[in-house]
């Protein structure tokens, strides 16, 4: 009588033996569900969200990101631009990430999610540069299926041939179609989801150990792959883009026109109390056009043109247009003080009310930027 061949244990018996527990996976779907409902309390749309909020919170962005902010690399992989795009995020880390993590262990499955997501981010930099906002844990769970289809192949023979098939198979589906999905839908970073997938094989193979011996995998390749992935980086790092402006110069010109939105409104009350009071002398409501209206103008055009901001920012025709609206005004007013110390020199008549000859020019409102 002839003996079965003993099967295969499962491979995911084997795995949740090993690791039974998965709290990196758990704590990283928590994370990233976390910043997306306080990115909604911010103002982030439910199904698409602004970029403006996406940027604030961190979001990947060469002239701020190369404007000393490296830290929005590792940011942007908790950031998202709606529902979909989180929600497809999440079950892809979760069916992934349970397996992977089993299979490396916690501490090295965060390793590889970390190093491809900044990888990703990294070359989603150099090839989209001043292009893109981007963000999303999608160049990290590329990375993770990397090196889950890598632990797979390294140890197809020792897994049943129908569950390798299945696992190997589906894995390599999903990553094919997400990233043929790339090529044709608007707003997908293929970059990030290419590099993260990459850099997840290399590190997969750098931190892979047996699946029955919990042994690492022989070092000439593995040292292989951390040589390739450490000269991969240092490549991308000679080939990032120039920004056409520097992302703290246009915070700072924002900052500045919020400050004049504030200044004008004050301005503008000022003057209304002028038109409506009854100044005793024309030499009393000279004075204070020139104090309340001329020197706030003053002030407005020196600190708007102490800015320097590239003219490829996207503040910088706006900042240009209050330069020229703040001289405009500060000239207008300045002569029509002018004007009415000339007139108290004639007789000390009572100018009334001002009235609508001495009304300053208004500016077409498109000058004006919205706030």
């Amino acid at each position: 009588m002839s003996e079965t061949p003993n099967q295969p244990t499962s491979l995911y018996d084997l795995l949740l033996a090993r690791t039974p527990r998965i709290p990196v996976t758990l704590l990283l779907i928590t994370a990233n569900l976390v910043v997306f409902v306080l990115m909604l309390g911010a103002g982030a749309g439910l199904w698409h969200s602004n970029n403006e909020v996406q940027l604030a919170w961190g979001a990947n962005f060469g002239p701020a990101t190369q404007d000393g902010q490296w830290w929005r690399l590792g940011s942007a992989l908790f950031l998202h631009f709606g529902m979909f795009h989180i929600a497809l995020n999440m079950w892809a880390l979760a069916d992934g990430g349970r397996l992977a993590e089993r299979m490396y262990g916690s501490l090295r499955f965060t390793l590889i999610y970390f190093a491809s997501g900044l990888f990703g981010n990294l070359l989603s930099l150099v090839v989209q540069g001043n292009q893109a906002v981007s963000g999303g844990a999608s160049g990290a769970i590329f990375g993770v299926y990397g090196a889950l289809l890598v632990f797979l192949w390294r140890e197809r023979k020792k897994l049943d041939r129908h569950e390798f098939r299945w696992l190997f198979l589906g894995g390599l589906a999903f990553t094919c179609v997400s990233i043929s999905l790339g090529l044709f839908v608007p707003g997908i970073d293929n970059s990030a989801h290419i590099g993260g997938l990459l850099a997840g094989a290399l590190a997969g193979v750098l931190f892979g150990r047996r699946l029955e011996e919990n042994s690492a995998w022989p070092w000439p390749p593995r040292a292989a792959c951390a040589a390739l992935l450490t000269g991969a980086v240092g490549l991308l790092l000679t080939q990032l883009p120039t920004p056409t402006y520097r992302w703290s110069e246009e915070v700072a010109a924002r900052q500045e026109i919020q400050e004049f939105l504030a200044r004008e409104t004050r301005i503008q009350a000022s003057w209304q109390d002028i038109q409506r009071q009854d100044p005793a002398s024309f030499q009393e409501l000279a004075e204070r056009i020139e104090y309340e209206i001329a020197e706030p103008y003053e002030e407005s055009f020196e600190q708007l043109s102490e800015l320097k901001l590239n003219q490829a920012a996207p503040s910088a025709a706006r900042l240009k247009s209050l330069r020229a609206y703040s001289e405009q005004r500060r000239n207008s007013s300045q002569a029509l003080a002018q004007q009415l110390r000339m007139r108290s020199q004639f007789g000390p008549g009572s100018p009334n009310r001002l009235g609508a000859p001495y009304n300053m020019p208004t500016p077409p409102a498109t000058d004006k930027p919205a706030p």
